[in-house]
């Protein structure tokens, strides 16, 4: 017995210790007192398109689709939401979810975009940076869409097609050293959810890809549509909340 007391002593001492983690105050309690730009509001409603392809992350997929859907209930004239693929043949997400592209950017047929929105997929820091006809199509549609958004590694497409030359973004944190090293000219901020520059918002991803689609939403629509999307999705939002880059 006094051999097991020995040897749980030291667990003891280090759950019990206070770590530097604990000492730190949580960001919920920060405030980053945020000037968001006044911008024109929508005089019509937005085409938002989301480019998928296979083994695109579920989360950085559906948490901005989710959020923008349900504009409609509190904007005026909301957003209209699908989803752009290559072709219109069924692909899979990373997590196994199969997905019918509602168009397929090969087949001429893509409505007008005023919101491209790229999530992250699993092969966005190799093999999908070499498909030229999916990166032209980010270039030309970024190029002519009001805002583009990308979430965790999207932000590696939009650097391949040149979207963010000359801006700030970020990326998943896990792979800001992969993205400096890739594109060494951009200017890349670490430690943020996302970066709003121009009509650019890149986010850090994941679960929080709901904070930068709500960004959006309180930037084109007002506090109280993003206000009422966020306790519809049961989300506590507050844009001085969250530690982001907005550049003016």
């Amino acid at each position: 017995m006094k051999s097991i007391y020995l040897l749980l002593l030291p667990l003891l001492f280090v759950t019990c210790a206070p770590s530097a983690q604990n000492n730190k105050e949580p960001e919920s309690t920060k405030n980053y007192s945020h000037n968001i730009p006044d911008v024109p509001k929508p005089d019509k409603t937005l085409n938002v398109g989301l480019l998928i392809m296979e083994g695109v992350y579920n989360t950085e997929l559906t948490a901005p689709m989710d959020i923008f859907q349900h504009t409609i209930y509190h904007a005026k004239l909301g957003m209209k939401v699908f989803t752009v693929a290559k072709t219109k043949a069924p692909l899979t997400s990373f997590e196994g979810l199969v997905i019918r592209p509602d168009y397929g950017y090969t087949d001429g047929d893509v409505p007008p975009i005023d919101v491209l929105v790229v999530p992250s997929a699993e092969h966005h820091l190799d093999t999908d940076l070499e498909d030229k006809a999916m990166i032209d199509f980010v270039r030309t549609t970024g190029e002519k869409a009001m805002y583009v958004t990308s979430h965790c590694d999207g932000a590696f497409v939009l650097a391949k097609a040149g979207l963010l030359d000359g801006y700030a973004s970020t990326t998943f944190p896990g792979d800001i050293k992969p993205y400096k090293k890739m594109f060494p000219t951009l200017k890349v901020h670490e430690d943020v959810l996302f970066v709003h520059d121009k009509k650019f918002i890149t986010s850090a991803g994941g679960a929080k890809s709901f904070e930068a689609a709500l960004y959006l939403v309180e930037l084109l629509y007002g506090k109280k549509a993003a206000d009422g999307v966020a306790k519809g999705m049961v989300i506590n939002w507050n844009v001085n909340d969250v530690p982001a880059v907005i550049v003016e």
